[in-house]
């Protein structure tokens, strides 16, 4: 995806000029559309801090490995599909990027054409409500994953200190003590070890909870322009009829047969 897609959305020129026509023209829509903005705003902070906890979760994954720890197997894997899940969701947030700068652009070009009518109805030229839906969607099934690789790691932590607990007895009973009954809680490496995860897991699901907000702000986009295009629909609707009726009934094969019947 080009660089541009990547820099933060009010870097685009498109955007704060779309923002800019709204606000001077005292827009309808202004308040949904400054709304989607920042909620796109809150991803991309979201989206950075989960790019920075994968680097420290990469660095939990080389003490583990150092200190052999049990559950290395089970961090590799999670930060593999961490890897793959922030790589798949650069892309998809580039795109809707991209979606919303061609969208301002239509929108400022209809505005010129058309003047401030054009902004009443602007989810006309704003397809971004299945794009939102997409990355909710995606960040269900990774927020899962991250549940998952959480209790996959505590797990196997809480079993490496019950092995401990074992092998300490054993030299407690050798030495005519009384065997432990409380094995120790999970060491520090392991606790340090979750934690990026679960930064991770709760960075997606604030990206998440952005885009459903996005999704709320784009629906009561649509139910404006629906709303204004109501009484529209219904004022055709009445010189239609009224022209209909203003027409005289045309004359056809059946009526005309009808006719000389009757005479």
């Amino acid at each position: 995806m080009d660089k541009v897609y990547n820099a933060p959305i009010m870097s685009s020129k498109d955007v704060r000029e779309l923002l800019e026509i709204l606000q001077i023209n005292n827009a309808s829509t202004m308040k949904e559309f400054m709304l989607v903005i920042d909620q796109v705003r809150s991803m991309e902070k979201q989206l950075n801090m989960a790019i920075k906890e994968l680097a420290a979760m990469r660095l939990e994954l080389a003490e583990a490995k150092k200190n052999n720890h049990p559950s290395k197997n089970a961090i590799q894997t999670a930060v593999i599909a961490m890897h793959s899940q922030v790589s798949v969701l650069r892309e998809k947030m580039a795109a809707l990027k991209a979606t919303i700068i061609s969208s301002c652009r239509d929108t400022i070009a209809a505005f010129r054409d058309r003047g401030v009518t054009a902004l009443d109805n602007i989810a006309r030229f704003f397809k971004i409500k299945p794009v939102f839906e997409n990355i909710r969607d995606y960040l269900e099934k990774s927020i899962r994953n991250e549940d998952r690789a959480i209790l996959k790691i505590e797990a196997i932590s809480a079993e490496y200190h019950q092995v401990g607990l074992h092998v300490k007895n054993m030299g407690r009973v050798a030495r005519g003590k009384e065997a432990a009954q409380v094995a120790k809680p999970a060491g520090k490496l392991a606790a340090a070890i979750s934690l990026p995860i679960r930064i991770e897991r709760n960075c997606f699901a604030s990206i998440k909870k952005s885009a459903e907000a996005a999704i709320n702000a784009m629906s009561r986009l649509e139910e404006k322009a629906m709303e204004r295009q109501q009484p529209i629909r219904e004022t055709l609707e009445n010189i239609k009829k009224k022209i209909e009726l203003e027409i005289p009934e045309r004359t056809t094969p059946e009526r005309t047969r009808k006719i000389e019947h009757a005479r």
